[in-house]
């Protein structure tokens, strides 16, 4: 499961900044060691703290995947019984940890832009400009953990292809990194999936660092997207993460933590943290304005149907996820 990256939009355009309400922002302490404005060597350094958590909850995470295959307790082994061989196909697994320490690092990546971008809580254990140096820090780290995701899941192809080596990592390139390169069971969908938000998920979280070049706004616009690269990391991941496969509480629980990411959502749209954000009480005369009116006010729309249907998902079970199959009948699903 590929699963995503960075974030919504900090709220400095520059250097850190604590945000004010409306377009005025007031400068703020910045963190020890933080030049006046970040760079991607900056925030690569002070990166490792939170890489090396990633770490750990990778290993913690594949342990357990590990456990729960042996122990023939997941239902991977349901959806794919010959890997019933945890030791067999450890790097696989190792390639899962990975993708789930991603998707659980982009959540909270997401959340920190979110918080960043609206209204923030009025006390934070960390002020504005550590809040948005961990905001970077995470979105960086984040990347990494999907390569990782990615490059693993390469690795396992090649290790378990008889061809010869360079054939074997030709047809690895393309199945894993070339969209329709991968054409067997769910991966015909689901692939792609992860692959549009692997790409799009670099570039989107790196222009932070080059926006002085393309300028603040068009920076804020294409950074917005990254909400988009999210969605399409969990769509991934419900679709193609055998641990989500069937009904469950687990497939819930993912469902369950997209909710206070919509309410997030929701609440920048309400209260932003730029004036020139806010939904006026009616449209302007122009055209151009009545069209903007009418488009930010169908976002809020849209936003408010998500948490609703998020709501009657979790409330009624019926999350997509497949019916398990008797305990004594093998599953001939076809996951390659």
């Amino acid at each position: 499961m590929t699963n995503p990256p960075p974030a919504p939009e900090p709220a400095a355009a520059e250097a850190p900044v604590t945000t004010a309400p409306g377009d005025r922002q007031v400068p703020g302490p910045r963190p020890p060691g933080e030049p006046r404005r970040p760079t991607l060597r900056s925030d690569l350094r002070a990166s490792w703290p939170d890489g090396l958590v990633a770490l750990v909850v990778t290993a913690a995470v594949f342990v357990l995947l590990y456990i729960r295959i042996r122990n023939k307790t997941s239902s991977t082994v349901t959806v794919m019984p010959f890997m019933a061989d945890a030791g067999g196909f450890w790097m696989y697994f190792l390639s899962q940890a990975f993708g789930w320490s991603a998707l659980l690092w982009a959540w909270g990546t997401v959340i920190l832009g979110l918080m960043l971008s609206g209204p923030r809580p009025g006390r934070l254990p960390l002020s504005g400009p550590r809040l948005e140096r961990l905001h970077r820090t995470t979105s960086l780290n984040t990347i990494a953990l999907i390569a990782a995701h990615a490059l693993l899941f390469a690795a396992e192809l090649v290790r378990h292809d008889t061809a010869a080596w360079n054939s074997a990592v030709a047809t690895a390139f393309v199945e894993a990194f070339v969209p329709g390169g991968y054409d067997s069971g769910t991966g015909q969908i689901a692939i792609p999936v992860g692959q549009a938000a692997l790409y799009l998920a670099i570039p989107l979280g790196l222009l932070f660092y080059v926006r002085h070049r393309i300028g603040p706004k068009t920076w804020r616009v294409l950074h917005r997207c990254v909400i988009a690269v999210y969605v399409l990391s969990v769509w991934h991941t419900l679709l193609y993460g055998t641990n989500v496969w069937y009904d469950g509480w687990f497939r819930t629980s993912v469902w369950l933590l997209q909710l206070p990411i919509a309410a997030l959502l929701l609440l920048r749209l309400l209260r932003p943290a730029r004036r020139s954000e806010k939904l006026p009480a009616r449209p302007g005369a122009g055209a151009g304005a009545r069209t903007g009116w009418a488009l930010r006010l169908g976002g809020r729309l849209a936003v408010v149907a998500i948490v609703v249907t998020l709501i009657a998902v979790v409330a009624g079970g019926r999350d997509g996820g497949r019916s398990m199959p008797p305990d004594d009948t093998s599953s001939t699903h076809n996951h390659d």
